[in-house]
């Protein structure tokens, strides 16, 4: 499903230059779980975005579904962001001006799929537990329940893939542990999930944890 090949990420900042991702190879079989754990800094949201064709690396090459994604076009490289991977980021980033309902149907909007995705958004709605908010506005909402519409967004256009940076951050208790719960649910329905968090409880859900220090990555043993 995943594969990096000698990736690498730097930046120049002044006369220095900082590795942010140093010579990484990974392979993610399909339908596994994996967390990224690390000190803020470390790489591992770099790394999340290298994965899912949002940053370009500085060498290196990022398989997924056997497609080197960066011999692609700019136009390609969207259209497989749009039909195989969903996005979870730390904040939820709605769209104040539309309905919990209209947030969650904005992939299959730009994706240009058929109005029918109309119910496939409520059904979403309704698993994150949102069936009584459908028409609020994201300022009506609390911050857990906003977390929930992003959520069901990410899962708008059945993506093979979701890449979760810090999905459970600044959530009460509760809540965290029913997103973990939909997470583990989608998990187990083959989907490929990898997630990045400074959370042990959190990490202790994938099948197998990894760990950026310093743009480096390793495996952590059981």
């Amino acid at each position: 499903m995943i594969v990096l090949k000698d990736i690498s990420k730097t930046y120049k900042v002044g006369p220095s230059t900082v590795r942010a991702v140093d010579k990484v190879d990974l392979e993610i079989p399909r339908g596994q779980m994996v967390s990224i754990v690390g000190h803020s800094g470390s790489g591992k949201t770099t790394l999340l975005s290298l994965i899912g064709g949002l940053t370009k690396p500085s060498s290196g090459r990022v398989i997924i579904d056997d497609i080197n994604i960066w011999t692609l076009s700019d136009k390609e490289i969207s259209k497989l962001r749009n039909e195989k991977i969903g996005f979870s980021f730390q904040f939820a980033s709605l769209f104040p001006t539309l309905t919990a309902l209209d947030n969650v149907r904005l992939p299959s909007t730009f994706g240009g799929r058929p109005a029918k995705d109309h119910n496939r958004a409520i059904e979403l709605l309704k698993l994150v537990g949102l069936e009584d908010r459908l028409y609020s506005y994201p300022g009506q909402l609390s911050g857990g329940e906003q977390r929930r519409v992003a959520l069901a967004r990410t899962l708008m256009n059945e993506p093979r893939l979701i890449l979760a940076d810090e999905p459970t951050g600044d959530l009460d208790e509760d809540t965290e542990a029913d997103i973990l719960d939909i997470l583990r649910r989608i998990n187990g329905e083959g989907v490929t999930i990898v997630i990045v968090t400074h959370s042990r409880a959190v990490a202790s859900q994938a099948q197998r944890t990894l760990r950026m220090h310093r743009g480096l990555l390793s495996e952590e043993s059981e």
